[in-house]
């Protein structure tokens, strides 16, 4: 199973945690949520819980949970700058379909 950052990507989150000043790396897991059924959850993470898979991709530390790695094997994370707009882009393989916004998928 792998997961996969952007140049962009691994630039915002190696500068969220220099300027966070602490942190192991950045969860990425899903929550039962919105339109479609889940939503991406992005948090910082201190501890590894014991069901935590860590992928260290040109050394950032991506964690991922047991639950959520089913739903996210294969994943791609960007970060883009449209305009005003700017945030995290995920490229997932596993999802059949996404809601009108954005915000949330499912399988």
């Amino acid at each position: 199973m792998s997961v996969t950052l952007t140049a962009s990507a691994k630039e915002r989150v190696q500068s969220f945690l220099v300027n966070r000043g602490k942190g192991l790396g950045l969860r990425l897991g899903i929550k039962t949520t919105g339109c479609s059924g889940f939503a991406y959850v992005l948090e910082f993470v201190d501890e590894l819980n014991e069901d935590d898979q860590l992928f260290t991709i040109d050394g950032v530390n991506i964690i991922i949970d047991g639950k959520s790695l089913v739903y996210l094997a294969g994943i791609e994370l960007d970060f883009t700058k449209e305009g005003l707009n700017e945030g995290f882009k995920f490229t997932n393989p596993n999802a059949k379909g996404e809601c009108g916004c954005g915000e949330s998928f499912n399988v």
